[in-house]
């Protein structure tokens, strides 16, 4: 069972998500409406959405860290035992958040200590110390996601499995129990 405080960011991750995707898509359909039919555009909606794209593109990083969905090439270690495997994740996942430790210290060095406080976004007229927030909050988020990842596999022995590869699996299992799956080549 989940403690209340990994269910409450799990919820807000997905709602934030979901908020700034929406957002966007509104904000750019709006604009292609108002100039195609009334040759008019709102003259923040095309800085807002950006800025929400931004936000939507680091926040979705951190859930595709959480639901362990990121890309990583496994094949290789078929061939080799159990534990190369496990080693090689355990490697990975470490320079993963050295990376990420660089970058937190960089983005927060820069968002609370050389940026200007008078720099302030175009048309908004928003400092963009808080467009720039997204940095450190998402590096951050990851590599908490990243050791909280390795604490559930390795300590708790759960079966991480990326949601693609789930629903790859339930297509097989699908067509397998429908009788629809490939036919095997005739010879």
């Amino acid at each position: 069972m989940k403690p209340l405080l990994f269910k409450i960011i799990d919820n807000l991750e997905g709602v934030l998500c979901q908020l700034l995707l929406v957002s966007f898509v509104l904000l750019l359909f709006a604009q292609i409406v108002l100039r195609n039919l009334f040759s008019y555009s709102l003259p923040w909606g095309d800085e807002l959405a950006t800025y929400a794209f931004v936000w939507f593109a680091y926040l979705g990083a951190v859930y595709a860290t959480k639901m362990s969905a990121h890309n990583r090439v496994t094949f290789q270690f078929k061939f080799f035992p159990r534990w190369v495997e496990s080693f090689c994740m355990v490697l990975t996942d470490l320079i993963w958040i050295g990376f990420n430790a660089v970058f937190i210290y960089l983005s927060y060095d820069f968002v609370f200590n050389k940026m200007n406080l008078f720099w302030k976004s175009q048309t908004l007229g928003v400092p963009m110390k808080y467009f720039y927030l997204i940095l450190p909050i998402a590096f951050v988020a990851m590599t908490l996601r990243i050791l909280q990842n390795n604490y559930l596999k390795f300590v708790k022995k759960v079966d991480l499995v990326d949601p693609e590869s789930q629903e790859v699996e339930k297509f097989k299992h699908h067509d397998d129990a429908t009788g629809n799956g490939p036919k095997p080549r005739e010879q």
